[in-house]
């Protein structure tokens, strides 16, 4: 993507592949059958870019045929010191090891995160969520270890717990999926706790495109009365994107990964909007090498008034592009239509299906709101996507909650 970059990268992504071609079963063959054998045969970009893609169903399938860790393994597994794997919310988990030095590895991507966004050893960060077996908030929590910042966990706690634990501890720094900080955004509320009022003067999001969105990120801000940024990463990859306080969009992190944009209908082609492809360069023990990440992302690549050289992505990851909606043949993101909601500040929650009736396709649209602004919010679907959606109010505190990744929208067309 930034020649110039690629080019300074170029020993160490060639100290990394002699590493991995010697030792790791999966590349080791998937290059040789691309004639590949060697880290001297990729000097360039062009050399670069004959490297075969990466594919999750590829890593899926590994892991199935070679349980349970699969063949892309550089290292013997005892020299492997932690294991994460995906949520599974586009298939079968994949689980994913570290080593010692790749997890260091992790913590300086997080740390790039917190930097960014003017995180110092000043503050105290509260990490809201259960430590489960998913990747994100692992990682946050090392970097913040890496940067010396006082860290609160928030484990084994109910949501009012958490909101009590952040006020006591005068937390100035949140980290949560941004979907989380709006559910205890409300749980305050009911609670008749002023969260805008606390310490709290930044919080981080992970986990999902949210806090890119205009409208969800505006609404968390002013919930928490706090400056809101995006994260970007993956298990399999890594921390691979940060906002910076101008919040003019999200960068990549060119000093830990080589990045192309690519038409996801024809990926020889080099694109500014299309899928993202992703080689990490400090994770030698369980590498991805060019893998199409199945994010729909725009690129910018003029200067960002924070001065970072770095190119950016206008409004974070725009969407899955698994989860893209073909409705009536208009395409829609599930990101576009919670921007949409997500500006009408009297709606908690919702839920979107697409379901077909007598050979055409609908849209439902449930919200806890009032009857009136499902009107309102009926119009302005029409007016924003050109389409009909049927919107209908339900009873305050039904539908689901969400601490990781939401589930809201659901192609009922896909299951008939």
């Amino acid at each position: 993507m930034n020649r110039l970059n690629v080019f300074q990268q170029k020993a160490r992504f060639q100290a990394g592949l002699e590493k991995i071609l010697a030792y790791n079963g999966f590349y080791r063959d998937k290059f040789k059958q691309a004639r590949i054998e060697s880290a001297d045969q990729v000097q360039s970009w062009e050399d670069y870019r004959r490297l075969p893609f990466t594919t999750k169903e590829e890593l899926t399938a590994d892991q199935t045929d070679h349980p349970p860790y699969g063949r892309n393994l550089t290292f013997l597994v005892s020299h492997y010191t932690r294991i994460h794997q995906t949520s599974g919310t586009t298939g079968a988990p994949l689980r994913w090891l570290d080593d010692t030095d790749s997890w260091n590895w992790w913590g300086k991507c997080w740390a790039d995160v917190y930097a960014s966004a003017g995180v110092t050893t000043e503050d105290r960060i509260f990490f809201a969520f259960s430590f489960g077996p998913f990747i994100g908030f692992w990682s946050a929590y090392e970097g913040a270890q890496r940067l010396g910042v006082l860290s609160i966990p928030g484990g084994g706690m109910t949501s009012l717990q958490r909101l009590r634990a952040i006020l006591a501890n005068q937390v100035t720094v949140l980290v949560c999926t941004p979907t989380y900080a709006l559910h205890l955004a409300e749980v305050a509320r009911e609670a008749e706790i002023d969260i805008a009022r606390s310490n709290v003067r930044v919080t981080i999001h992970a986990g999902e495109p949210g806090a890119s969105l205009p409208a969800t990120n505006q609404r968390i801000a002013e919930a928490w009365g706090a400056k809101c940024y995006d994260h970007t990463g993956a298990t399999e990859v890594g921390a691979w994107g940060f906002m910076c306080q101008a919040q003019d969009g999200v960068h990549l992190n060119e000093d830990e990964f080589i990045f192309e944009v690519v038409d996801p209908d024809d990926a020889n082609t080099e694109t500014d909007e299309g899928e993202l492809v992703v080689s990490n360069l400090g994770r030698i023990g369980m590498p991805v090498i060019r893998y199409r990440t199945g994010d729909y992302v725009r690129l910018n690549r003029s200067p960002c008034s924070c001065g970072g050289a770095s190119p950016r992505i206008d409004g974070g990851i725009i969407g899955r592009i698994d989860d893209l909606l073909i409705i009536r043949g208009i395409n829609l993101y599930p990101s576009a239509i919670e921007n949409l909601i997500r500006s009408f500040p009297d709606i908690d929650e919702f839920a979107v299906s697409v379901h077909q009736s007598q050979g055409m396709d609908e849209i439902e649209i449930q919200i806890e709101g009032a009857e009136s602004t499902a009107k309102t919010v009926q119009d302005a679907f029409r007016e924003w996507f050109g389409l009909r959606a049927a919107v209908k109010t339900v009873t305050a505190g039904t539908l689901p909650r969400y601490e990781l990744k939401a589930r809201r929208f659901t192609d009922h067309r896909e299951q008939s």
